[in-house]
């Protein structure tokens, strides 16, 4: 039988590296993978200056790849170097001390409501009994400050730790927080990495069951940014039903995919409008589209959220509705989402 390079990497993906849940593939540690004649080579590199890493790799990489069909010979050549000092020091994406979970709430593009989602989501979460932060890494436009109605800015501990805003249970962290209204957020790409790193790693999370990071729209540094460093627990995708936001939110949904952090779902916002004088529905972005591409991406479609006036208007005032009005039938939409997604992360 003839192996594969895509069945050598399924079976190094169950290899964890020591000390963290995910996989030495997910972390970038695969250089090459030569096959020939049933000998499989597999070259890696690791930043360590743990002697037992590399050796505990080595072992169960060969024996995985030793258990495959077809393989006569595994052999496993690492490649081992200092790590980089300072905040570069960390191997690939760490855990959050403290959290849980962290789900980031992404889109491909702007304007399907991401952050109307992302905050009744994280409002969801809370009224199901969990602790949950809110962190807008939205460094450039960032809306969370208002969605929530405070102007109170953020301030630190005598370990300069940044305490976050808390409202509604939550605990919110926003560069809205540290702006006035009409100030824009004029960074280069490094200092927006930097703010994203602070609001993440500087801020007093505290214990927290969940974490939801409303990303911008986009893949851009943010993005990279946090898949790279932060290890994520899944991402939820916003989209409307047309094509030209589908088109958008597969390009989230693969970025994610290649660094395998998994798509827990998918949820189509602004899915149709409900006419408050007759009660007609009209799908006025069209119908289905969030469930093809739900299908297409192989992920549920946890939920379809319509075009609402209260939605709007609760937003505007800073009362977010599933706080406002926990029987609205948004409200309710958003819980289903929330529990549907604590039972997947279980």
């Amino acid at each position: 039988m003839t192996i594969t390079e895509e069945q050598v990497r399924d079976a190094l993906r169950t290899v964890r590296y020591p000390g963290f849940s995910r996989d030495i593939v997910s972390f970038g540690l695969v250089k090459g993978i030569d096959i020939a004649d049933g000998e499989v080579k597999v070259q890696l590199a690791l930043a360590t200056n743990d002697p037992n890493v590399p050796a505990t790799i080595k072992n169960e990489s060969e024996k995985v790849l030793g258990a495959l069909s077809g393989v006569r010979k595994a052999r496993v050549l690492i490649d081992i170097h200092a790590p980089p000092s300072g905040a570069g020091a960390n191997l690939g994406p760490q855990q959050i001390p403290g959290i849980k979970h962290v789900i980031a709430i992404a889109s491909g593009k702007g304007g399907v409501g991401k952050s109307t989602v992302a905050a009744n989501l994280a409002i969801a979460l809370e009224q199901t009994k969990a602790r949950v932060g809110l962190c807008d890494c939205d460094i450039y436009g960032p809306s969370i400050s208002l969605m929530f109605g405070t102007r109170e800015r953020p301030t630190a501990t005598d370990e300069n730790k940044i305490i976050p805003i808390a409202q509604y249970n939550l605990k919110l962290m926003s560069m809205g927080f540290l702006l006035d209204d009409t100030s824009p957020a004029i960074l280069r790409g490094p200092m927006v990495t930097r703010y994203t790193q602070q609001f993440l790693r500087q801020v007093e999370w505290g214990e927290l069951d969940f974490l939801v990071l409303d990303l911008p729209p986009g893949t851009g540094d943010i993005q990279l940014t946090i898949v790279q460093t932060v290890a994520l627990s899944g991402a939820v995708i916003v989209t409307t039903p047309q094509e030209v936001a589908l088109i958008d939110a597969r390009k989230a949904a693969t970025m994610f995919e290649k660094v395998n952090v998994p798509v827990l779902g998918l949820i189509e916002n602004m899915s149709y409008f409900v006419s408050p004088s007759d009660q007609k529905r009209y799908d006025i972005f069209g119908t289905g589209g969030g469930e093809r591409e739900a299908k297409r991406l192989r992920v549920p479609l946890l939920g379809q959220i319509p075009i609402d006036i209260a939605t709007r208007e609760s937003g505007d005032r800073g009362q977010p509705i599933a706080a406002e009005d926990a029987q609205s039938p948004v409200a309710q939409e958003f819980r289903k989402i929330a529990t549907a997604i604590r039972q997947m992360l279980a």
